[in-house]
């Protein structure tokens, strides 16, 4: 069940009209690392969690969280579309909107009557392609950590992109969330370790035996890009604890394959000598 309170998590006040930032700032509300993904994404994953217990209910309060979250990016946007300059009774010769319009999203105003949709900052519609919940935690929770620092990411840059004291006050509460955000994550992940839940490889549960020695802690050096082996990924002991990473150079150890000529019925481009046999072949079986 779901309740919905007004009073927002963290207060929201655009001190001026923007329809250009308002552009801009769809991008974290319904870009692929936008607060739609992330509300979704957690949600779905604790919706799905087949394990009871804290590992469920944090998923379910972050979810949720990140939902007012949403809620609060669209009221900013909305107050950034504000008094659009077509209706301003006092714009007489049409002066601001070539300034104020310019830059903004068309859409905003046409589709949407001066409000915020679940779409990015080109106007493309969010997708549920963007989320992930894949019913192993280890390897959703990793995924979670890099949705927020690509989050973080954005929201910084945003930071930059406004003068607007409200908006900055209001991407700072963002960026600090997503600071946060990160390290439960990251510590969600080590108390998965910590309780034998799972661990890397992902998933931890597949037999090794069935893999291939040979390839397993082997990096290989595909790139003529020499410095590659000298990072950690090339030597020392490897995260799993099995063993020691080496490297190696790429080489073909299969042979190389031929396919056999197509059905002729599917009309595909075959082998000259071969196709003429099969087309009469098939003619013969058709009639």
């Amino acid at each position: 069940m779901f309740t919905h309170q007004k009073a927002p998590q963290f207060d929201v006040k655009a001190h001026a009209p923007d329809p250009a930032f308002a552009r801009r700032f769809q991008e974290v509300l319904g870009g692929k690392w936008g607060e739609m993904t992330v509300a979704m994404q957690y949600l779905y994953q604790g919706w799905n969690a087949r394990l009871p217990g804290k590992y469920r209910d944090m998923l379910m309060a972050i979810g949720t969280e990140e939902l007012g979250h949403v809620e609060m990016i669209v009221t900013a946007i909305d107050q950034l579309l504000d008094k659009a300059p077509p209706m301003a009774p006092d714009d007489t010769t049409g002066s601001t909107q070539s300034s104020e319009f310019g830059l903004q999203n068309p859409q905003h105003t046409i589709v949407n009557g001066g409000g915020a949709y679940p779409h990015d900052s080109n106007g493309i519609p969010w997708s549920g392609a963007y989320i992930t919940a894949s019913g192993n935690l280890m390897a959703d929770f990793h995924l979670n950590v890099t949705a927020e620092m690509q989050g973080r990411l954005q929201v910084s840059r945003l930071f930059h992109m406004t003068d607007d004291p409200g908006m900055k006050d209001l991407i700072r509460f963002l960026i600090t969330r997503d600071h946060m955000h990160q390290m439960q994550w990251l510590s969600a992940i080590e108390e998965l370790k910590a309780d034998g839940l799972d661990n890397v490889p992902v998933p931890e549960a597949f037999p090794l035996e069935e893999e291939f020695g040979e390839f397993a802690r082997t990096f290989i050096q595909a790139s003529d890009g020499e410095a590659a082996t000298e990072g950690r990924w090339a030597n020392g002991p490897a995260p799993d604890g099995g063993g020691d990473f080496r490297s190696a150079l790429i080489q073909a150890t299969g042979e190389a394959r031929e396919l056999a000529p197509g059905d002729p019925r599917l009309y595909g481009t075959n082998p000259l000598t071969e196709t003429k046999g099969l087309v009469d072949k098939a003619k013969d079986a058709l009639s």
